[in-house]
This record gives structure tokens, sequence and C-alpha cells, in this order.
């Protein structure tokens, strides 16, 4: 698995972690790439590809319009994205969210309801396994709200 991540915002430093330790606990192999700048994020994404892994899962609401441009592209590719959601996700990408994590991307901004105090580490953690567990059930290019 590869962990798209772009950010230092608490938000995305909760994701970072639940995925980190939820890895951990279940000994998969995990690599991260961090994405320095939006304008390295379609590279960056391109890179973790390259890296072959069964699943990329992305924390952090920069990656939401990179992914949006990839990964109709790629369709054999799995894509996770914990915390936000594609505005028009493909099959191959499913998003887990709860209210206060809605990003949508597309220049919109943050959604109204956007709450960083909503990333709690219980939540993160519960995103990334039902996220995960979604993927592996193949319900795919759906949207898991919390």
């Amino acid at each position: 698995m590869v962990l798209l991540t772009s950010g230092d915002d608490n938000p995305t430093r909760s994701l970072v972690t639940a995925v980190q330790e939820w890895a951990d606990a279940e000994h998969v192999d995990l690599r991260t790439i961090v994405v320095g700048t939006a304008h390295d994020a379609v590279a960056s994404i391109a890179r973790a590809m390259e890296m072959g892994p069964d699943l990329i899962v992305s924390a952090g609401n920069d990656l939401v319009d990179p992914l949006a441009l990839v990964t109709p592209s790629h369709l054999d590719e799995k894509f996770l994205v914990v915390g936000a959601e594609l505005a028009e996700p493909t099959h191959n990408v499913t998003a887990v969210d709860w209210d206060g994590a809605s990003f949508r991307g597309e220049g919109l901004g943050a959604s109204s309801t956007y709450d960083p105090a909503s990333f709690t580490a219980e939540r993160c953690a519960a995103a990334i396994r039902a996220g995960v567990a979604a993927v592996l059930n193949d319900l795919t290019g759906i949207v898991v709200w919390l």
C-alpha cells in the first residue's frame, strides 16, 4: 500500500497517523510519499502507481483535485480517499467521509460544514478500517459515510 499525503494541518496529520498505525497493526507493507507542493501532486500520484501497490490511500485535501484528474485514466489502480471525496469518482475510487469532512475540491474550497476538530484519532482510525474493508469487498466507486 502507498500513502500519498499532502499538508501539515492537524486533520492531515491525524489521518496519516491513523493509516500508519493501522498498517503497523495489520502488518501491511506501507510506503509513504509526501507531496511537497500542489505542482508535484500529479507526478507523486504517478510515482505511487509505479510502485505497483494493491491500494493507494490519500490523506490531505490538496490531493483531491489531482486525484480527480488522474484516476479516470488509470481504472486498473485502486484508490482510497480518507477524510475527503472526489466530486465525480470513477469505479476505482472509494472515499470515507463524515460530518465535518466533506471536501470535494474543484476550487470550491471546504464544505460549509468542514470542521477540523472532527478529525479525531478514533474517527480517522475508523475511516481507514472502513475504507480498506470496502475496497477488499469490491465496494468501490462509492463514499462510505461514517
